[in-house]
């Protein structure tokens, strides 16, 4: 962990970022590289009070304030009292990572209302209520990130996941319609699109199913949870600047 990539030269120094779904894999790296590169971070967590703790602790220790939140992204009070709780501590929120998602799979016929209907509201509806929360304000300073992390799944569709393909593909049309309203605002729009990456989510899958991953990836491996979270700090920071309405596909290849 301490190896990877650069600190970007503290570039996102005196911005406060705040990521839903960010005490483990790709989240907890994009906690990581936020902090790394110089922002105040705040995350939400949903249940591991005590792994999302021991992550604040750890960052904390890079120098910058950090924050864990339990708070269901499905939840609009959730959310806005957690949102309440950044801005009193922290200050305006400069930068969002809509990250949280989870995944209800089952072939479309056996699929159950309640499966289509959790992915929907955590994978989606979350996304809408966060921004909704924190856009104001960005627009009110001229100057924002929203970066919302979607999935190659968004974009070519998997057998089994009807209600997360449907999900991740509404988040980049969300992403591209928000982006036309916010250009002029000061405020970029992007996605990350990750392909098959190492996180609790993947390692479900069989190994017959991951060596199938492996093999049509033209790179022949899944990618890291920090490859996902060096490509949303360039999003956010000012390298970036003319960057909006992009999906950003950081997949080994899979999907181009």
């Amino acid at each position: 962990m301490q190896n990877h990539s650069s600190n970007h030269n503290g570039e996102l120094h005196g911005k406060v970022c705040f990521i839903t779904g960010g005490s483990r894999g790709i989240g907890r790296a994009i906690v990581q590289a936020m902090a790394r590169a110089g922002a105040d971070v705040a995350f939400t967590y949903q249940r591991s009070t005590e792994q999302a703790e021991a992550l604040a602790t750890e960052v904390r220790q890079l120098g910058v304030r950090c924050l864990a939140c339990q708070a269901n992204v499905a939840s609009p009070d959730e959310m806005r009292n957690a949102v309440k709780q950044v801005q009193s501590e922290f200050g305006p929120i400069t930068i969002l990572v809509n990250n949280a998602g989870i995944n209800r799979d089952k072939s479309f016929l056996k699929m159950t209302h309640a499966m289509w209907d959790e992915v929907m509201r955590v994978n989606l509806d979350g996304v809408f209520y966060t921004t909704q929360l924190v856009a104001d304000e960005m627009i009110g300073a001229g100057w924002g990130r929203i970066i919302n992390i979607s999935s190659i799944v968004g974009q070519t569709g998997n057998f089994g996941q009807t209600n997360y393909a449907a999900a991740k593909g509404a988040v980049i049309s969300f992403t591209e319609s928000l982006a036309r309203e916010l250009a002029r605002k000061g405020v970029t729009v992007n996605a990350v699109a990750p392909g098959f990456i190492e996180t609790d989510m993947v390692s479900g899958m069989s190994e017959a199913a991951l060596s199938q991953v492996r093999a049509m990836t033209p790179m022949g491996r899944l990618g890291k949870p920090e490859e996902i979270a060096d490509a949303v700090v360039f999003l956010a920071s000012p390298r970036a600047s003319y960057v909006t309405g992009q999906v950003l596909g950081v997949n080994g290849g899979m999907y181009m």
